[in-house]
């Protein structure tokens, strides 16, 4: 199976089966195919084409409501008394003070609010799983600097920052726990009593027999110790939440910035003792997730609380400081990994110890288990490696409690492999893109070590034209020439995979309490013949009013003006789980497909009723149902508002079999491993002498996501993911002083790359379309974030190889530039 770049599809569109798939590149199970008919700028299929987004006329004229733009009659504004110290007993909490304050309406500690813990859990036996409550508001005792203890509410945000200086908290100190090192010594404190060696996941998946002969064996073993550095995913919108208890309704209302609302209506049910259906989340647009906003956070259940309490709204903005220093946070992690090389350059074997720092809590619903599981199933990767070992822990100190943020682990041990096999070609002579080939999986599906079964995908195609970019643009000659002047330029490059659309099977693996996988769609046609569509996925950025409505709109043949896709709304959407993981587009928007699809049966069956035809033998064409056999004025074709009118208005004439209305329902989940899109990354990197500073030249992504909905959508999740992607290997870090201190509080300490610091980035689109799905898609959201730290590391090394340094932690430092370039 060949992938084809969009050039080489035939007739401009995505292949000629009339779903979007090259031909002899699989299939999309169910329908006839799309109809043509009249699509945003003209006729013809909509898959695989960049038109304009439906969002941008709102967003780009400031018409977007966020959850700050919303308010209520008579809203309260609440802020959060917070610890001040990262490990201690507190010994008194006064909140007199506060309530005394002018504009002070109420303070609330978790007494006062009788607030449930947040408990997330894996079912995995005692020695691999701690189970940690987290409080919504602490009680007795703080394990991070900025943990919330109380609740302030006022009649603006300047009383009620006012009354956070009133309060007064006393604390019996203890010694935290502020790094990976600290908290697996032994006689370390203990940041909860019930993790011993403060350890709250510990797992070895995976231990071939006779691994260590396989390593006694080798002709050369090469060993990675990598680190990364803690990371704020830094979304342009901090979090929020205003609540109201709706007495019509009967409920509490939440409108929030969450990329997962049904769980966040289960976690406020569970804690404000209601049923759910009492509990209605309601997202806004909302400005970036990237995975801190995909689990439960403890600000937007205390601010719900503090409405049911006091029966008025209140609201909730997160600032900036407290977003770096108390919010979740991510990517701290230690590698120690060696790999087993034979004589011609093929891999025998990988034996990996990983540490992830997750912080003071595990968040819900994914646990602390998210970035080791992540890392210890996947480390392979792209490469066919036959014998395998691995250790994974989750740690926990005296720090802000980490979550997903995009890619998860990935960005880390892509870079720990492709270190790997840049170490391996020195020491073994050979060029280290040619080490790559020998090793890369070619032949598909393939079942690796790992039990995880790789559907096709362009591994060798991409690292080809990735290379050949580079080398026909003579950046290999510039480098050399570099080095003959006393200059330093470096080409790096980072081949991986991308595991995307997680269905229930896959989730199942890590045995979490709450297994998501599917999704849902609705898809419903008013009288007039125009399309809503609900879905469980919940944009924050991803463009899903335009892509998804372009699925529905493409199987219906209608112009893209006539779909809207509503999401974010518990009340409307039967369930969801949101939108994380990549796996928007290949569940949601397959159920979204399907659901469609299901409408278009209804619309050909009412036509068919009308002609007394079987429905097989009608058609969706261009906004209207034609019989397949007539394509004259003979029978003229019924427009679907005609069909619509008598569905809703004239029931007493619709046949027996069909009910009133126009609505189809669908759900899509991935009972196997998933499917995996896959990219190269080839970096060019210059080093000043002097400062030790970092400049990137050139940025080549050839990227393969399967059909892409919308190109140009592709491209931007690609450009913004590479960006963060090089935040993390080069600015990005929030570290910590020995009391636990955070030391970033604002962008003056939390360096952040601007445009300045941003190459030029040329993307490649590959397609090996997905088999397995209804959209032929495969994931693109994180894949960018994946590769880039990598292929940034082992350009910076490249460009350092004269001086026999390398490094092998991130982000990389100017100071640690400068300390390699002069023997330091």
């Amino acid at each position: 199976m060949t992938a084809r770049t969009p050039e080489e599809r035939h007739d401009g569109h995505r292949g000629g089966d009339g779903y979007g798939v090259p031909d002899g590149h699989g299939h999309r199970p169910g329908g006839a195919g799309p109809p043509d008919g009249p699509h945003a700028d003209g006729p013809g299929p909509l898959i695989g084409r960049s038109v304009p987004r439906k969002e941008d006329p709102r967003l780009l004229t400031g018409r977007g409501r966020f959850v700050d733009d919303l308010t209520e009659p008579g809203v309260l504004h609440a802020q959060f008394v917070r610890s001040t110290v990262a490990h201690g007993e507190v010994t008194a909490l006064d909140l007199d003070a506060v309530r005394r304050v002018p504009g002070v309406v109420a303070a609330f500690d978790a007494t006062d609010l009788g607030l449930g813990d947040i408990t997330a859990r894996l079912h995995r036996p005692p020695e691999e799983f701690t189970e940690t409550a987290m409080p919504v508001l602490a009680r007795r005792r703080v394990r991070y600097i900025g943990e919330p203890l109380a609740v302030v509410v006022a009649r603006d945000p300047y009383a009620a920052e006012d009354g956070l200086e009133a309060a007064r908290v006393a604390y019996d100190e203890r010694e935290p726990v502020v790094s990976e090192a600290a908290a697996l010594a032994d006689g370390a404190p203990l940041v909860h009593e019930a993790a011993a060696r403060n350890t709250l996941v510990d797992v070895a998946p995976f231990a071939t027999e006779g691994i260590d002969d396989v390593f006694a064996a080798a002709h050369r073993v090469v060993r990675v110790e990598a680190r990364t550095g803690r990371q704020n995913a830094l979304p342009l919108e901090t979090r929020g939440a205003l609540a109201h208890w709706d007495d019509r309704a009967e409920q509490l209302v939440l409108r929030t910035c969450t990329q997962v609302p049904h769980q966040v209506r289960t976690v406020a049910a569970g804690c404000l003792g209601l049923d759910e259906r009492a509990v209605r989340v309601v997202v806004p647009d909302m400005g970036g997730g990237f995975g801190l906003k995909c689990v439960v956070g403890r600000e937007e259940i205390a601010t719900a609380a503090a409405a049911l309490r006091l029966r008025r709204p209140v609201k909730w903005i997160e600032d900036r400081k407290d977003a770096l220093t108390a919010s979740f946070l991510a990517r701290e992690q230690h590698y120690d990994v060696r790999a087993a090389f034979a004589a011609d350059g093929r891999i025998l074997g990988l034996d990996a110890d990983i540490v992830c720092d997750m912080g003071a809590y595990s968040c819900y619903p994914f646990t602390a288990g998210i970035e080791p599981l992540m890392a210890a199933a996947e480390l392979p990767g792209v490469y066919r490696v036959p014998a395998y070992r691995v250790r994974g822990r989750a740690v926990t100190t005296n720090k802000a409690p980490s979550a997903p943020y995009r890619g998860v682990s990935r960005p880390q041990y892509v870079m720990v492999m492709e270190r790997l096999f840049e170490r391996a070609a020195r020491e073994l002579g050979v060029d280290a893109v040619e080490l790559r080939r020998r090793n890369l999986i070619t032949d598909f599906p393939y079942t690796g070590i790992n039990g995880i079964t790789y559907d096709p995908g362009s591994y060798r195609e991409s690292l080809d034209l990735c290379e050949r970019t580079l080398r026909e643009e003579g950046w290999y000659e510039r480098r050399d020439a570099a080095a003959a002047a006393g200059r330093r330029l470096g080409i790096g490059y980072a081949c991986f995979n991308e595991r995307t659309g997680y269905g229930s099977a896959a989730f199942a693996q890590r045995r979490m309490d709450m297994v998501p996988g599917y999704d849902l769609a609705e898809v419903r046609m008013d009288p007039g013949g125009a399309v809503s569509v609900t879905t469980g996925t919940m944009s924050h950025g991803q463009s899903h009013e335009t892509t998804l409505a372009q699925i529905a709109a493409d199987v219906l043949g209608l112009d893209l003006a006539k779909v809207k896709l509503h999401q974010g709304d518990t009340d409307r959407v039967p369930y969801g789980w949101g939108t994380f993981a990549s796996r928007s587009v290949t569940i949601g928007g397959s159920a979204v497909r399907l659901a469609a699809e299901r409408l278009g049966e209804k619309l050909r069956r009412l036509a068919a009723a009308r002609w007394d035809v079987p429905w097989e033998e009608t058609e969706l064409h261009r906004g209207t149902v034609r019989r397949r056999d007539v394509r004259d004025t003979e029978v003229p074709a019924v427009p679907y508002a005609e069909l619509a009118a008598l569905a809703h208005f004239r029931a007493h004439l619709l046949p027996k079999d069909l009910e009133p209305g126009l609505t189809a329902t669908a759900s899509f989940d991935v009972f196997h491993d998933g499917t995996f899109s896959n990219a190269t990354h080839g970096v060019v990197a210059a080093l000043d002498e002097d400062t030790g500073g970092i400049t990137l030249l050139r940025y080549v992504c050839v990227e393969d996501c399967g059909v892409a909905i919308n190109p140009q959508v592709v491209e931007g999740q690609c450009r913004g993911g590479i960006a963060q992607g090089i935040a993390g290997a080069l600015f990005e870090q929030i570290t910590y002083d020995e009391r636990g201190e955070p030391s970033a509080t604002g962008f003056l300490d939390y360096k952040v790359p601007t445009a300045q610091e941003i190459p030029d980035i040329t993307l490649f689109h590959l397609e090996t379309p997905c088999a397995s799905n209804a959209t032929g898609a495969k994931g693109v959201g994180e894949g960018g974030t994946i590769g880039a730290p990598a292929a940034v590391l082992n350009a910076v090394n490249d460009a350092l190889r004269a001086t026999g340094t390398e490094l092998d932690t991130l982000p990389v430092t100017p100071e640690a530039v400068h300390r390699a370039l002069h023997g330091a």
